[in-house]
Formats: C-alpha cells, sequence, structure tokens
C-alpha cells in the first residue's frame, strides 16, 4: 500500500483526498514507479473540477519522474533505470504503473526532479514552437503568462529561435523573471489594456503568433494583435473557456489561422516523444535551457498547490514530492 490522490467527486481543492491505495503491479509493456516528483498543472485542476470530466473516482496527476521499481513482461526496462513521463494519470502518488510506451530516460547530468518539472510544460512549450507555429528569425511572438511553467520555457525555446517576444504578466517579480527568460518586452497586463501596446510595438503589424493559455480573459484581443495571415495558438483556459467563435472574424482579422491544440497529438508516437524530451534534455545538459521550480510541496500538502496555482500565486513548476 502507497499514498495516492484521489477524486470522488468533483469540485475545489477540497475534493483531493490522499488516500492509501493499491499501486498495482505491472502488466504487459508496463512498469511500476516509485515516484520522486510529481509535477503540477493546470490540466489538473481542469480534471478535478469537472470541466475536463473523467469517471469517478479517479487517481489525480498525469506527470512524474522516478526510478523504476518493478517490469512488466515485454517492457524495455529495468529495475533502477530514472524514467520521465506526462500522460498517466495517477501520477499523484508514491508509486505508479506507466506503460514504458509513455516513458522517456532521464539521461545522466539530469536530476529527476528537474526531470519532472520539464516534462508537460516543457513538452508543450517544445511542440507550440516548433509545430504547431513554427517560429523563425525575426518574427515577433505574444506570450502570455510569460513568467508560468509554460511561459518561461516558452519564452525561451522562441528567443533561442531567434524571435522576439512579447511577454504578458501580473506582477513585478514576474516581470523580472519573465526578461530573465529572454523577453524582449513585458506588458503588465493588470496595469494596461496590452493590446494597444503590443499593436505600438509591432508598428500596427501585429505578431506572428499569439500564444494564449488563460482563454476568456485575452482571447478576444489577442486575435486582434495577430498580423496578417498570423496564428492565434489557444493551448488553455486558466480564466475560463472561450465562447463559441464566428469563423468569419478570422476573416476579417486578416485570413488568420485558429488552432487549439493538445500535447497528446504532438506526441503521438513513442519515437516523437522521446525525440521532443531528448531536445529539452539537450538543452537543460547544454546549460540553454533553465527549468524554473517555482515551488514544492508534500505529497500531503496537495490541496495547498492547487490553490496557490489556481490563484496565480506561482511562477515557474509546481512539484509534489512523495
Amino acid at each position: 500500500m502507497g499514498k495516492a490522490v484521489v477524486v470522488s467527486e468533483t469540485g475545489g481543492p477540497e475534493v483531493l483526498a490522499v488516500t492509501e491505495v493499491e499501486p498495482g503491479s505491472p502488466g504487459p509493456g508496463e512498469v511500476l514507479v516509485d515516484v520522486a516528483a510529481a509535477g503540477v498543472n493546470y490540466i489538473d485542476i481542469y480534471q478535478r473540477s469537472g470541466v475536463y470530466p473523467l469517471p469517478l473516482p479517479f487517481r489525480i496527476g498525469l506527470e512524474g519522474a522516478g526510478t523504476v521499481a518493478a517490469v512488466g513482461e515485454g517492457a524495455d526496462a529495468r529495475v533502477g533505470d530514472r524514467v520521465a513521463w506526462s500522460g498517466t494519470l495517477g501520477s499523484y502518488a508514491a508509486q505508479v504503473v506507466v506503460p514504458v510506451d509513455e516513458t522517456v530516460p532521464v539521461p545522466e547530468g539530469i536530476d529527476t526532479t528537474t526531470a519532472a518539472a520539464v516534462m508537460l510544460q516543457g513538452l508543450t512549450a517544445h511542440y507550440l514552437v516548433t509545430s504547431t507555429y513554427p517560429v523563425q528569425a525575426g518574427d515577433t511572438v505574444l506570450v502570455h503568462a510569460a513568467a508560468g511553467g509554460v511561459g518561461l520555457l516558452l519564452t525561451q525555446l522562441a528567443t533561442a529561435r531567434g524571435a522576439r517576444v512579447i511577454g504578458t504578466v501580473s506582477t513585478a517579480k514576474k516581470a523580472e523573471l519573465a526578461k530573465a527568460a529572454g523577453a524582449a518586452e513585458v506588458i503588465r497586463y493588470d496595469e494596461v489594456d496590452f493590446a494597444p501596446v503590443v499593436r505600438e510595438l509591432t508598428g500596427g503589424e501585429g505578431v506572428a503568433a499569439a500564444y494564449d493559455s488563460v482563454g476568456a480573459k485575452t482571447f478576444d484581443a489577442s486575435l486582434s494583435v495577430v498580423r496578417r495571415r498570423g496564428t492565434m495558438v489557444l493551448f488553455g483556459g486558466a480564466s475560463g473557456p472561450v465562447p463559441p467563435l464566428d469563423p468569419q472574424r478570422l476573416n476579417q482579422q486578416g485570413s488568420v489561422y485558429l488552432t487549439r491544440p493538445k500535447l497528446g497529438d504532438y506526441v503521438a508516437t513513442p519515437a516523437e516523444l522521446r525525440s521532443r524530451a531528448a531536445d529539452l534534455f539537450d538543452g537543460i545538459l547544454a546549460e540553454e535551457l533553465d527549468v524554473r521550480v517555482g515551488a514544492t510541496y508534500a505529497l500531503d500538502d496537495v490541496r495547498a498547490a492547487h490553490e496557490d496555482l489556481q490563484g496565480r500565486r506561482t511562477t515557474g513548476k509546481l512539484l509534489l514530492l512523495p
């Protein structure tokens, strides 16, 4: 038996229950992992609250890293291997069974906590700048929540590809972090309307891509600052879902592209997953990518972690340490 976080009814952080559970044995193609760190992500809040419905009860958490404790039949792994993953439900736990094809090996030189911190958010930032809209040298892009877990990584990756990043944040401390990550311009959207500032900073042309994880509160203004034939990337809804959109608005804006991507479609095969993860790990080892862990929590403090993330009191990555 070991601890895991179970959701028996949807609602606020109070529905998160730390419970003694049986982790189970790995089946064919699976491994049992001792979890060193589990990532806390906004998708967990969507699942906990019922925005993304799941059959109840369920064990929450999708991402983590740790050490293989047992290996199922046919799984290409060994006891003692360090692995990380980003799509296995039940990862807020002391132990979890993970399909081996959904794991990536953690290379020497990268600690397990850092590997956990870079999986879901790092893979998201990677596909956004390399595939959803492949950022080119000379582009100007808008990154909302630029001091958040995805935002800091996205800013670094876009800047490394030669882009000029305009970031938005809500506090002076977050502005400093976004600038340190490479943002050329940072807008305090708690103080000013960001859209007129973005238009001024781009000489009225607009941005090549707007990366928006905030959703309802920022979507309309984000769309309004995308340049002709640019790309509006909505990849989250921290402030709530975006209402239905008349496609004619994309015409009026200048033949703009709109996409609502999700990570699973960009790590659809084990080879693609491991390729993206390898790029991230290479960047960390070369000290070209800085992974900021904003806070760590004991598993018993999972409610506080959700409260802090949902209250936008955090920067960088939040981790549970079982």
